[in-house]
């Protein structure tokens, strides 16, 4: 990118904060003032937000190729992302090398920002391992499958980077039905009590498989964490812009001794549960249409275009990294190799006991009695 263009509020044009969350981007793309969340991106020039409006691009057609992937029979499941693609992008790219995620199975956009490689990226749903990559190579761990175990994990390791003296901060990656289950709870009561310096990061998208938000909150989500001792910031999630000054805000409070931050990511998520789910039998169009006025995307690319940053050629130059990327997701993905049976007793243990040892001779055994 090399047209520098500073991300500033269209004064002709701006309106007031939207008092349901956080915006910055209106779904026109229209840049909003806020006093409190504009400096936390007052650096953001405009060739930055066209990076983040590349992320964008690249990890919605990353998804798209893996939804493809899964209709063809090459993956045994995919959890798709789509909606939900600003709210993950504006909170990886803001974080350190250092910080640690923690997140379900959803978030393979911040997997994306965070550098995990593509083929990775699937190996899991492609059953070919137990687990996707190496969590210390990029600072994230593999997906928990277990709704809002991560949120404790997460928890777990704050503490220790508190008592480390590091200013290293951990986020937990949960869905909003995430938030009825005990562990996050309890995960938030002590980062608390041990004023953690850890982010709880709950993207919002309406649905908790097939049941409405509203099912299970009567309120926002976000209003859940001050119970806690826990301040909370609710955020239009399809705004990347908006995103990224909350999660910059939180990191800073966690990395000056302030504790924990909740955050609330407002989204919809526009595809099934996984590919395994058909939302037609239980989203309603009407609603579906709505939310997809407030597309992610469309509004950075309308903000992107009035500025002057975003040319037809340089959109064109980013769709077409975009496909290349796919091309390398999809070759990466059918080049996975079958593991050799044994090695499911791999990095079970540190150390490998008697047990094991007898376990993995006795499977040994039976994989032979086939070869008779």
């Amino acid at each position: 990118m090399s047209t520098t263009v500073p991300v500033k509020a269209q004064k002709s044009e701006a309106k007031k904060q939207n008092p349901e969350f956080v915006q910055l981007l209106d779904p026109d793309g229209i840049r909003l003032s806020d006093d409190l969340y504009d400096p936390w991106v007052s650096d953001v020039t405009g060739d930055q937000l066209a990076s983040l409006y590349e992320d964008l691009i690249i990890v919605r057609r990353i998804d798209t190729e893996a939804t493809a992937l899964q209709r063809q029979g090459e993956l045994g499941l995919w959890p798709p992302l789509f909606g939900q693609e600003a709210a993950q992008v504006g909170s990886a790219r803001t974080l350190r090398p250092d910080d640690f995620v923690f997140s379900s199975y959803r978030e393979n956009a911040v997997a994306y920002c965070r550098g995990v490689k593509l083929p990775d990226l699937v190996r899991v749903w492609r059953g070919t391992a137990a687990s996707g990559w190496d969590p210390f190579s990029v600072g994230m761990a593999t997906p928990a499958v277990i709704i809002g175990a991560q949120t404790l994990h997460a928890t777990g390791y704050a503490v220790g980077c508190k008592k480390d003296g590091v200013d290293s901060v951990a986020v937990a990656y949960f869905g909003d039905g995430a938030t009825s289950e005990g562990d996050v709870s309890e995960a938030m009561v002590f980062a608390a009590s041990f004023k953690a310096p850890v982010i709880f990061f709950c993207q919002n998208n309406q649905w908790a498989i097939s049941e409405p938000v509203g099912l299970q909150a009567q309120r926002p989500i976000a209003d859940r964490a001050p119970g806690f001792g826990i301040p909370s910031i609710r955020v239009d999630g399809n705004d990347v812009l908006a995103v990224m000054a909350a999660t910059r805000s939180a990191l800073d409070r966690a990395r000056n001794g302030g504790g924990p931050t909740f955050i609330e990511a407002v989204t919809y998520r526009r595809g099934p549960h996984t590919t395994s789910d058909d939302p037609s039998r239980y989203v309603d169009p009407v609603v579906a249409t709505e939310w997809e006025a407030r597309d992610p995307i469309a509004r950075v690319e309308a903000f992107l275009r009035s500025e002057g940053v975003l040319t037809d050629e340089l959109a064109a130059s980013i769709q077409s990294r975009a496909d290349q990327v796919a091309a390398e997701f999809r070759a990466g993905c059918l080049g996975l190799e079958n593991p050799e049976p044994l090695s499911v007793f791999d990095n079970v243990y540190a150390t490998e006991h008697s047990g094991l040892a007898r376990q993995k001779s006795q499977y040994k055994a039976y994989l032979e009695g086939f070869e008779k």
